[in-house]
């Protein structure tokens, strides 16, 4: 009997939620709801803003990633949609896990009520995560070039050479990248489906966009964590990327569990409770709110796609009689 592939990720999302709540047990045991609620009601109102503005501009960029994708096709969609749909994709991709697949699926239900085909809505999901992976390199490279002592917060590298090395190979990925879009590069034929570079000025918007969503979503959890022995703005980054990524590749709903224990373990100095109240905030702000937001947005949508499939309904009935 073979296992449905649509039952795959969602038990590899568990899994990885079961095993990374395991883990945190014994990281969080001694630790009690108190010290978390103590160290969120020490986060200054001040700093709530700047986490709340952080999150409004990382949400701008995500809606840049879906323009830039249209930008590329040659699709032209009002601006308003986009945000609407981008918003919506992410918010609820982000919290239920696996969110290239449930993304896609609000990206085609919102896109193909437009008159975008299956095949251009696929390029479109695929240049948005594209985009993703384009900042993350980006970043990556630059932070481990600066900032090469991060790779020892993760595992004992012995010396700087490979953290080092590794920035720069992740560079030298993104030059690449931006060569084979100035010079043209042949696109690439998978199947029936057919990827080129974008175009150079795309691709350097790329370069901005991608980044600055992860900017933002770092200074989250760096505003609300405590002045006190913190590591700097940097190596918060540095950490989130290598948080986020492992949460996506987990598959986990929300990387529950999965962003907590890369920062518990990444940031032994700071107290734990403070840690963990710094990733309540950005959990409220970055996924529940936005979630809460995007099943409204949803309702909405589908109620007013009812609407025009009655009222079309109504007019043709009329017209026939």
């Amino acid at each position: 009997m073979k296992l449905n592939k649509d039952y795959i990720w969602p038990v590899v999302g568990l899994a990885c939620v079961a095993f990374s709540s395991w883990l945190l047990y014994h990281q969080l045991r001694d630790l009690s709801l108190t010290d978390i609620l103590d160290s969120l009601n020490a986060i200054s109102l001040h700093r709530w803003l700047l986490a709340i503005g952080a999150t409004l501009i990382a949400y701008a960029a995500l809606a840049g990633y879906d323009r830039l994708a249209l930008a590329h096709l040659r699709k032209k969609v009002p601006w308003r949609f986009i945000t609407f749909a981008s918003f919506t994709a992410y918010a609820i991709g982000h919290n239920i896990g696996a969110s290239v697949f449930s993304g896609a699926l609000v990206r085609y239900r919102a896109y193909s009520s437009l008159g975008l085909g299956g095949k251009d809505i696929g390029i479109l999901v695929a240049f948005c995560s594209f985009t993703f992976f384009l900042g993350s390199l980006l970043l990556g490279g630059i932070v481990l070039l600066v900032e090469p002592r991060l790779a020892g917060r993760f595992f004992d590298s012995g010396s700087l050479w490979i953290p080092l090395t590794g920035g720069m190979l992740m560079l030298l990925l993104v030059g690449l990248y931006v060569i084979g879009s100035g010079l043209r590069f042949k696109s690439l034929k998978i199947r029936n489906l057919k990827l080129q570079y974008p175009r150079l000025p795309i691709v350097l918007r790329q370069l901005l966009i991608g980044p600055l969503e992860l900017l933002a979503a770092a200074a989250i959890i760096y505003f609300a964590l405590p002045d006190t022995n913190n590591p700097g703005y940097l190596l918060v980054l540095g950490i989130f990327l290598a948080s986020f990524s492992a949460a996506l590749i987990s598959h986990a709903p929300g990387g529950l569990g999965v962003l907590e224990l890369v920062f518990l373990l990444a940031l032994p100095e700071l107290n734990q409770a403070d840690v963990i109240a710094a990733l309540l905030v950005f959990r409220l702000l970055y996924l529940l709110v936005p979630f809460a937001i995007s099943i409204v947005i949803v309702l909405l949508f589908e109620r007013a796609q009812w609407v025009r499939r009655w009222s079309a309904k109504e007019d043709h009935s009329n017209n026939s009689r």
